[in-house]
């Protein structure tokens, strides 16, 4: 087994250039603290990007995958296996869905989800019936497909061309939408109810509703990616629930195998029709191990006490990091929901995020961004509130610093 030290100057050795990465290299991390090769401690809001939703190593997510990985861990869908069915059984038990389609990441999740709508409308309405509508700014994965979906040129540069019968619309404007919608041609409206990449953006409510009306009132299909804002992440299970509208598909992963790759498509029955045998499939989706994992995290994150706790820490969050803004003149607001929050940067210090991320490191706190305006937070679902407090005295020293 190689064991030889790594660096950080090995990754631009061996690895394709598409990253970026820090200097550190972290080696180990426990609940919301992280340690890198030199012993360095960090405060984790980072999550991995809204990924390790019940923090580092958590006993019970060891302890699930640790049992599976003695008993099976992949069957391939020729079979199923009851990791899968258990964990299909709960989201549906636990959302508006009738349907599950796991994958294994948020990208093929809604790979999946796209191509739904397109059959379904295809299957009910004939071929003409294909136009996906999106929105500016949104962000729903990295192949072509979802890239094209996605509404952030810069992703799609020098990879067109891009498939066609996509359009873009502005996010919170509804006129906008209704300018695109036609009923012989719109499949469906494809929105994340908070824009993750796109800066931390949450939808209007007013503004989702409308949305839903507009597909019932087209024959069309609304999707919500909640890829990033599922999973207790807004201090509800799913986000749709916050905001009181019901969509016809929706997309999950990041959070929910606590850092274990794993995605999952959630639909109605009639929709699911659509996606018959032999009409799409993925090798490792719904395997045993990622299911096990998966199925903790939701009985784990689902309990009332967690949600509520979720919503207790964004407001301690939220209130300390616009403290810290108003103070050094650094943040002009704290928007976001539950733990999903993004710091907005002041004009004085527009296109200079990423500076805030790095002075943080410096002082052993670690953050996102959202874009070159927005400082992004998305912290472990369970993250101690010492561990709150501490993040921002170390985030504040990295501000007095940056700003000095």
């Amino acid at each position: 087994m190689n064991r030889e030290p790594v660096s950080r100057e090995l990754f631009d050795e061996v690895m394709v250039p598409n990253y970026a990465p820090g200097n550190i290299i972290p080696v180990r991390g426990e609940g919301s603290r992280v340690w890198d090769q030199e012993g360095r401690e960090f405060v984790d809001l980072q999550g991995g990007i809204a990924v390790t939703s019940l923090g580092h190593c958590h006993p019970g997510l060891v302890g699930v995958l640790q049992e599976q990985a003695e008993k099976i861990w992949h069957l391939s869908n020729v079979m199923t296996n009851e990791p899968a069915l258990r964990l299909a059984k709960t989201l549906c038990d636990q959302t508006f869905a009738e349907r599950v389609f796991f994958a294994n990441s948020g990208a093929e999740a809604n790979e999946a989800a796209f191509k739904l709508a397109r059959r379904y409308a295809w299957e009910h309405y004939g071929p003409e019936k294909n136009e996906i509508i999106s929105f500016t700014n949104s962000f729903h994965g990295r192949t072509l497909f979802t890239v094209s979906v996605g509404g952030q040129p810069k992703y799609l540069e020098g990879f067109e061309p891009a498939p066609g019968g996509i359009h873009h619309a502005e996010f919170n404007n509804l006129d906008s939408v209704k300018a695109l919608v036609f009923k012989e041609k719109t499949c469906a409206i494809v929105v994340e109810p908070i824009q993750g990449e796109g800066g931390v953006m949450p939808a209007d409510p007013e503004f989702l509703k409308g949305l839903r009306q507009l597909c019932d009132d087209n024959n069309a299909l609304l999707v919500f990616d909640e890829v990033q804002s599922g999973v207790g992440r807004t201090g509800h299970l799913y986000a749709y629930e916050m905001y009181n509208v019901v969509p016809d598909i929706l997309t999950s992963a990041k959070g929910l195998g606590g850092g274990f790759p794993v995605a999952a498509m959630l639909t109605t029955a009639e929709a699911a029709k659509s996606l018959g045998v032999g009409t799409h499939g993925s090798t490792y989706g719904g395997n045993a191990l990622a299911c096990a994992v998966a199925q903790k995290v939701i009985d784990t994150v689902s309990q009332p006490e967690i949600l509520k706790g979720v919503k207790a820490r964004s407001d301690k969050l939220r209130k300390g990091m616009m403290d810290i803004g108003e103070r050094y003149g650094v943040f002009s607001e704290v928007r976001g929901a539950g733990l999903l929050l993004g710091c907005v940067l002041t004009e004085k210090w527009q296109g200079k995020a990423k500076d805030f991320l790095n002075a943080g490191l410096d002082e052993g706190v670690m953050v996102l961004v959202a874009g070159a305006n927005v400082v992004r937070l998305a912290p472990s679902l369970i993250i101690p509130e010492s561990d709150i407090d501490e993040a921002l005295e170390r985030f504040e020293a990295a501000v007095k610093k940056l700003t000095a």
